[in-house]
């Protein structure tokens, strides 16, 4: 089962936007198996809060995977080491960033699963899954931080403007 330690709980604050926003601070054992009741529980909160409505499914996909990056690639699976969640969300968006232990990595030197070379390959598809799910992903820290960010419909007008 997944321990989850609550770094700094939820805070409702005002936006200069409109609404409240909601900010955690979380993190789970470097164990598979931790991955997906941690995924369902702050699923149930970005749905039921209705940041990104219609694209939740997005969010968990993403989610799913950077958590699955950093357990298995980044802490190697070390039931001793840490990933650590951050979320905020509030009218119209949500951000999620999540921090290994691991030593990094480089972005640019993963391939392209899309590549006709490596269509067969059984790896590499986490991270293109991200950026194509969500609207902002950028890796900092030598690759051991990835922070994604998904817009609802109307807040990607708005920026684009």
């Amino acid at each position: 089962m997944s321990q989850w330690h609550t770094i700094s709980g939820s805070t409702p604050r005002s936006s200069q936007r409109s609404g409240p926003h909601i900010r955690l601070e979380l993190s789970l054992r470097s164990e598979v198996s931790a991955i997906s009741p941690f995924v369902d529980t702050l699923m149930r909160l970005i749905r039921k809060c209705q940041w990104v409505p219609g694209n939740e499914e997005d969010v968990e996909i993403a989610f799913r995977e950077a958590l699955a990056n950093a357990v298995i690639h980044g802490n190697h699976e070390d039931p001793g080491k840490q990933v650590y969640v951050g979320c905020r969300g509030g009218t119209g968006e949500v951000s999620i960033v999540i921090r290994d232990e691991g030593q990094g990595f480089d972005p640019g030197n993963v391939p392209d699963p899309t590549a006709p070379e490596n269509i067969k390959s059984s790896h590499g598809r986490g991270i293109y899954l991200m950026k194509t799910l969500m609207d902002e992903v950028r890796f900092e820290r030598g690759g051991t931080v990835v922070y994604m960010r998904k817009f609802h419909g109307e807040a990607i007008t708005l920026r684009k403007l």
